[in-house]
């Protein structure tokens, strides 16, 4: 089968022949039909995670994947030819859902796609948007309350933006004016602050005596504890946490995306009702995802589809 690969750290990805996997016990095999970049892609190309992961190469990359049931091991209830969107989650990484087919186990990282929900945005959403999911939940804001999000143009941020907005926040969203500034603001922001001036300024003009809550998805953390209201919360998909802001009177969480099957379920049944809208910006083949790469470090706005047929 056809696989993006790549065979050491900070190789290019190419397009490769591998062996189609066979699904074991309580395992599934899907053929892949969509899927979308990640930051963890880039890290697994450039060796980010190289001291914490196991790799075996060759490594095959990508985390989301949106298709069908192909074939089940034993133990698996799910029927072949069932829709099904997901998260590529094992201990070991060299067998992602850039590529025809992956096998994935049953129990977690895997949900049904609902009818009105399409492959190339449930390829989309797993990820981002059971990131975003988790931080709103971790931040838990209220109605009227005041969320900063950092990242906001990105998709994690894209996801959270609606999320919060959704939940009754008052969002503030980082966007360099005009076209990040419109997407944003499409997308439920209230307000926008261009996180190239001075920040700390722009939310102080809207948030006088902070903000009740901050999602940390992009920059340093450090300047934005002086933003948050005290008694204020902080959520950091980048490794922030509360040691890092010891004696603030600030709650500080630093989490990594569960994509257990009830977030799964919760994020496609809002995209399948059009309450969460999966924005993506570009889209590209498998012969097309070291390109990819490339737009994605340089801030393409909300999701990079990679479409597998």
């Amino acid at each position: 089968m056809r696989a993006v690969t790549i065979d050491d750290f900070g190789a290019a990805p190419a397009v490769t022949e591998v062996a189609k996997p066979s699904p074991g016990p309580g395992e599934i095999l899907v053929r892949v039909r969509a899927s979308s970049l990640n930051g963890f892609d880039g890290a697994v190309v450039y060796g980010v995670f190289k001291d914490m992961l196991e790799h075996k190469f060759p490594v095959t990359l990508g985390k989301d994947f949106a298709g069908t049931v192909e074939a089940v091991g034993e133990g698996v209830r799910r029927a072949v030819g069932e829709r099904v969107f997901g998260v590529v989650m094992k201990p070991v990484v060299q067998e992602g859902s850039f590529a025809e087919y992956v096998v994935v186990a049953e129990g977690y990282g895997i949900a049904s796609l609902p009818d009105d929900l399409d492959f190339t945005r449930a390829g989309a959403l797993a990820l981002a948007g059971t990131a975003a999911a988790n931080a709103v939940d971790t931040i838990a804001p209220r109605e009227g309350e005041t969320v900063l999000v950092v990242g906001a143009t990105g998709g994690v941020g894209a996801y959270a933006v609606q999320l919060a907005s959704a939940a009754g926040a008052t969002v503030l969203a980082t966007a360099k004016p005009g076209e990040e500034s419109d997407f944003v603001q499409a997308l439920g922001a209230a307000h926008t602050v261009d996180h190239t001036a001075d920040l700390a300024a722009q939310v102080r003009s809207v948030a006088p005596e902070g903000v009740a809550a901050v999602i940390h998805l992009a920059g340093d953390p450090a300047p934005l504890l002086d933003l948050v209201a005290p008694g204020g919360r902080l959520a950091s998909t980048l490794g922030f946490g509360p040691e890092q802001a010891a004696g603030r009177d600030l709650t500080v969480t630093s989490l990594m995306a569960n994509p257990d099957p009830a977030t799964l379920e919760r994020i496609a049944t809002a995209a399948a009702k059009g309450d969460l809208k999966v924005g993506i910006g570009e889209t590209y083949g498998l012969d097309g995802v070291a390109q990819a790469l490339g737009a994605f470090g340089a801030g393409t706005l909300g999701k990079i589809a990679i479409s597998v047929d």
